[in-house]
Formats: structure tokens, sequence, C-alpha cells
């Protein structure tokens, strides 16, 4: 792929890093990553104590990499294939490529959860009884993407 859509290095490593952080989310399971005990250890300090936190939200933490990690690679590509774009118009449709693939992923989760008998589904989904976890999912996913929006506005007028 490389080859034929070239990215820029910093694209190209945070993809790699979101890869990276997304098997160790797999290796757990989203909800059971023991985030909370490794920062305990590691910095004498628990999110989830300060934050009164309930629920596990490494998956949040996920969806939020998302949309920081994947726009500036959505940037570049939507900028070869239109040059003519300005660089507002480009990151637009980095935006809503993150905004519409978090949609697209939500249904899909949610038809598997459809299939799956309840016990697997909240296995599968981790949506750890939140209501708005799919909602809560992409905005973190779009929230991630605009908070780039300064950066490449920045890097434009250089």
């Amino acid at each position: 792929v490389d080859r034929r859509w070239q990215l820029g290095n910093g694209a190209f490593i945070a993809i790699c890093g979101f890869i990276a952080i997304h098997c160790v989310a797999a290796r757990w399971l989203y909800s059971n990553v023991p985030y909370d005990a490794w920062l305990q250890s590691l910095l004498g300090w628990s999110p989830d104590a300060a934050f009164g936190w309930q629920r596990n939200h490494f998956d949040r933490l996920i969806h939020f990499l998302y949309g920081v990690c994947f726009t500036p690679a959505l940037l570049q590509l939507a900028r070869r294939f239109w040059p003519a774009l300005r660089i507002g118009q480009a990151f637009t449709l980095a935006l809503m490529a993150v905004m519409c693939s978090s949609l697209a992923y939500e249904w899909l989760e949610w038809g598997i959860a459809l299939a799956l008998s309840p016990e697997a589904a909240e296995a599968y989904n981790g949506q750890q009884g939140d209501m708005w976890d799919a909602h809560a999912d992409m905005l973190l996913a779009t929230l991630g993407s605009l908070l780039l929006w300064p950066l490449v506005r920045r890097s434009a007028v250089r």
C-alpha cells in the first residue's frame, strides 16, 4: 500500500502506533485492559480513583486515538487525490471519513451483538452497561480528529 499511496513518516507512525495499542486492547478485550493497575504501579496514580470512574475506559481511548492517528493519513490521501482542495476542505473530508467509518463500525458492532447471546454480546461490545456507548465512541473519534485542526492549520500557513 505504501508504494501506491505513500504517506509521510508521521502519518505512517501514527497508524502503526494505533495498531500496537489496538493489539494491547485486543489481548485483554477492551473492557478488561488493566490500565488503572499499570498506572498505579508506574506513577502511583489511579485515573479511576481520580475521576470516580466505574467502568474501564480503555475502549474510549482507542476510539479517541482512531481519530487522532488516522486523520493525518486521510488528510494526506485527500490532498493527493484532489490536489485542488484547500487545506480546510481536505481536513473536512478526513474528518467526515473518520466520522463515517466510526458510524459504520458501530453499526457492525451492533449487528454482531444482535446475533450473539446477551452475555457474549456484552463481552464483545464492552459497553459495560452504558447505553450511550456507541454515541460516546463516535464522539471521541470525532474529537480526536478535530483536535488536530489547529496543528494542520498552523503547518499549512508556514
